[in-house]
């Protein structure tokens, strides 16, 4: 300390000489910084009071304040507005400038001793950074300096207090009363600062509240006085409103270190600002008189553009934002708001509903919630979104869903109306059980008309395609309309599984037949890969479809005829539509099926074979071209035996045949079947010969001709030993269709006893060979009955293995029990009674008996 003291006698001259200037210039650049913002900081550190010192740290915290006042538009602009101020002004001791227009430091005001001491203090401490930094022979080797305390702490001038309150007050007062203020801002503002420094800052804040607080209550008569018009109310409060936050903007920004001092320090007290709103918000929101006026105008504003007029949404959105700043937006505005919502659109809602059909209806519905949500946009505040929409949905939509759906659902579907159908969906989606409500009528109308197809016998013929469609139908409304919602597509499923089983064994029948049509020959309806498509979609109806059995027992016979007459359209489909039967039921579903195509590939091979033989046995039977089909009796339908006589032309490649086969496979035995052949006939007319593709039921008839011109129905009968009712369809074939190749007397469509026949020399056709056995094709009723008979037996048959095999494995079990197993086991749909019959069956053949004991248990019979 001794070394620093004696230091600093020996130097003072020197640098009160030399530093002067640098004196000066540091002043003028403090100076400067105080031109450019206010300082945060506090006067002075603890124990270091030097002028100099105290300068640095307002420099220093300055451009603190300058970062920090960045994120605010009030500051920004205050200082702005302040170094535009003092740079204009000039150069006057008042103004803190010198007499040679220098600008003097804040403090110019202090005594010159003081100042002069503390000029020495400042320029003795950078000469001592200088002197340490030049005698420094070592790289941190420095001197220490020690500063001492100021002898007698800056004070502020007297009476400096109340002259500043008054230019304050001033200042304040011709702010709200929009007047010009007669003092610089920059002075202002370091007033503020100035009294903040030393300790005034609580005096402060409650002088500028209590101005504010009486310049609000002084205003409050001016919107509680008199009646006023709605519009014209909410004009004048929104113009005063406005003013005020730019009063309140402009004294912030005087009294921003104010702000940033006291009110940080002091948690309980409001910013500025806040104290502003809190002001307005006790004494002129708040008041009931102006509140309900200004609601009540909102909601009148709001009201008549709902019904179509034009308002400000300006004025609108800058009161909303008012009641939001504030914090009263829910209380005073939302709550009243969301009751007229309501009531307006609960009466509207049931005005409409009355008034519009339902896609009028629903469109109206998508245009007020448009509107709502162009209000949220522009004026309303977030926060309303939920309850307002929420509230218009549940008014115009939950409150008339069952209304709606009952009145347009099932026109929307019939009419196809896909647009309207999207619009429904994307409305009730939007409400509770909206879309379960609307799956469920989806779901009642698919039944309702699906039945219809269904039930009614007059519809058979187009049973199928009349089910494709629709199911194509709804297909389309579900994937584009319901957005592929599982919940539908599942719906549809069930809906079509229940109505197509509604009538037992048809659907599954007809289904059957509309596949044999598609696959015969001659079928141009379609080319493969529409033909593809077609399989495809009648797969849907085929899973539906309870009774597969009965599909199978139909399918199975129409693929018969089409492979032993020839007339199917392609391999390659029949063969795709086995593989997809196949996935879908399993291997012992087609294993029949594929056997039958078996049988037709070795018979091919055959029919090479026994061709070679007929040529090695020297031209025997070479005028007949024979090809025979071998046919394993399991795989293929049950034919009924029927013997007619043929003419020795046919009777002898028979025989040939028969030696043939018989000869490769010892102990097989040979069944011809008449009703499934077909023969190529030529026939010589007057218009020229033909060749007539004919069944041998129709060949057997023609070759009588030969022999006689004209023959009776009961000389062809007796001739031919063809059963009677098969008889009259042969002949009516040939007589009564379009390729009329023997005459009937006396004409008619019906062939009936003593009508006679003779051979129409005059036949005539464009074609050479000409097809006349598609009588084969057709199926008669007794063919029908039959086939339904089959597959009742077979079913029968069935009950009764999964009886004996649930019996055999069981040993004992009560009557309800096994008839829950055999519905769980059983493929097709069978009532209790039928089961009950079987199980009689059973207990009469001795493969179970009831127990002694309790009638109502069976045991199993070993």
């Amino acid at each position: 300390m001794s070394s620093s003291k004696k230091y600093k006698y020996e130097t003072a001259t020197e640098i009160q000489q030399t530093d002067t200037e640098n004196f000066n210039n540091r002043f003028r650049k403090n100076a400067d910084y105080f031109s450019t913002g206010p300082s945060t900081s506090a006067a002075a550190t603890k124990g270091r009071t030097a002028l100099g010192q105290q300068n640095t740290n307002n420099k220093n915290n300055n451009n603190t304040m300058q970062r920090s006042s960045s994120n605010s538009s009030i500051t920004t602009n205050n200082t702005s507005n302040s170094n535009n101020q003092f740079t204009q002004s000039g150069g006057g001791a008042g103004n803190g400038s010198d007499a040679n227009g220098e600008r003097r430091s804040n403090f110019s005001m202090l005594e010159a001793s003081n100042v002069n001491e503390h000029r020495s203090s400042i320029t003795t401490s950078s000469h001592f950074n200088k002197m340490g930094t030049q005698n420094a022979t070592k790289p941190g080797d420095v001197k220490k300096i020690v500063i001492k305390n100021f002898k007698v702490k800056p004070t502020l001038p007297e009476n400096y207090s109340e002259s500043t309150c008054q230019k304050l007050e001033e200042a304040v007062v011709a702010i709200q009363l929009s007047k010009p203020i007669k003092y610089i801002l920059e002075e202002l503002y370091q007033a503020v600062e100035n009294m903040c420094s030393h300790k005034m800052d609580a005096q402060l804040y409650t002088k500028l509240k209590d101005l504010t607080e009486a310049h609000v209550k002084r205003n409050v008569e001016t919107f509680t006085g008199g009646s006023m018009d709605k519009l014209v109310f909410l004009k004048k409060i929104n113009n005063w409103w406005l003013s005020y936050c730019q009063q309140m903007i402009m004294m912030r920004s005087i009294f921003l270190y104010l702000d940033r001092t006291y009110v940080l320090q002091n948690p309980t007290v409001h910013s500025i600002w806040d104290m502003g709103l809190d002001l307005f918000r006790t004494h002129i929101a708040l008041n009931s008189l102006v509140q309900k006026r200004t609601v009540e105008g909102l909601l009148m504003l709001i009201e008549k553009e709902r019904n179509g007029d034009a308002v400000d949404r300006a004025l609108l959105k800058s009161l909303i934002r008012m009641l939001c700043d504030l914090q009263i937006y829910v209380s005073a505005f939302e709550d009243k708001f969301l009751v007229a919502t309501r009531q307006l659109y609960q009466a509207e809602g049931q005005r409409k509903m009355q008034e519009l059909d339902v896609p009028e209806y629903l469109q109206h519905v998508e245009k007020r919630l448009n509107e709502e949500n162009q209000r949220l946009l522009h004026y309303l505040d977030s926060s309303t979104k939920y309850p307002l929409i929420y509230t218009v949905e549940k008014e115009l939509i939950a409150e008339h869903l069952t209304q709606i759906l009952q009145k347009g659902l099932d026109t929307l579907l019939e009419e196809n109306r896909l647009s309207d159908l999207t619009l429904l969906y994307s409305l009730l989606n939007r409400v509770k059980n909206g879309t379960a409500e609307l799956c469920g009528n989806f779901n009642g109308y698919i039944k309702k008309k699906g039945r219809t197809i269904v039930i009614d016998p007059e519809k058979d013929k187009n049973m199928v395609q009349d089910l494709l469609d629709f199911k194509d139908k709804m297909d389309v409304i579900v994937r584009t309309c319901f957005e592929h919602n599982e919940k539908f597509t599942n719906s549809l499923r069930e809906a079509f599984e229940f109505f197509i089983n509604q009538r037992a064994n048809k659907p599954a029948e007809l289904i059957a037949k509309y596949v044999d049509m598609k696959l015969r020959a001659g079928n141009k309806e379609a080319t493969e890969e529409e033909l593809e498509q077609i399989l495809d979609k009648i797969m849907v109806l085929f899973r539906f479809i309870h009774g597969k059995d009965v599909f199978e027992a139909f399918y199975k016979k129409d693929l018969a005829k089409r492979l032993l007459v020839g007339k199917s359209a392609s391999v390659d489909a029949e063969k795709s539509m086995l593989s997809k039967l196949k996935q879908e039921c399993g291997g012992g579903f087609t294993s029949k099926l594929e056997g039958m195509f078996k049988d037709m590939e070795l018979s091919r091979d055959i029919n090479i074979a026994f061709k070679q033989y007929v040529v090695n046995m020297d031209g025997e039977v070479t005028n007949i071209d024979l090809t025979v089909n071998i046919l394993t009796m399991g795989y293929w339908p049950t034919y009924p035996l029927t013997e007619v006589n043929m003419p020795t032309q046919l009777v002898k490649p028979q025989q040939v045949f028969n030696k043939f086969y018989l000869a490769k496979h010892s102990g097989r035995k040979l069944q011809w079947q008449p009703t499934l052949g077909n023969c190529v006939l030529k026939a010589r007319f007057d218009g020229g010969p033909k060749e007539l593709l004919v069944s041998l039921f129709q060949a057997l008839v023609l070759l009588l001709f030969n022999e006689k011109d004209n023959l009776a129905f009961e000389e062809i009968l007796a001739a031919t030993n063809i059963e009677d009712g098969e008889l009259r369809r042969t002949l009516q074939s040939l007589a009564c269709g379009r390729a009329r190749v023997i005459s009937k007397e006396p004409k008619g469509r019906e062939v009936e006893d003593g009508d006679q026949f003779h051979y129409n020399n005059e036949f005539t056709n464009k074609l050479f060979r000409i097809k006349i056995n598609q009588i084969q094709m057709k199926e008669t009723t007794e063919e029908q009955k039959a086939t339904e008979e089959r597959v009742f037996q077979d079913r029968q048959y069935q009950i009764d293995a999964a009886i004996v095999r649930i019996m055999k494995m069981r040993k004992t079990l009560s009557h309800n029990l096994l008839i829950t197993e055999l519905f769980n086991q059983l493929t097709f749909p069978v009532k209790p009674a039928d089961l009950k019959k079987r199980i009689e069956s059973l207990i009469d053949r001795d493969y179970m008996e009831r127990d002694k004991d309790n009638q109502n248990q069976y045991n199993y019979v070993a």
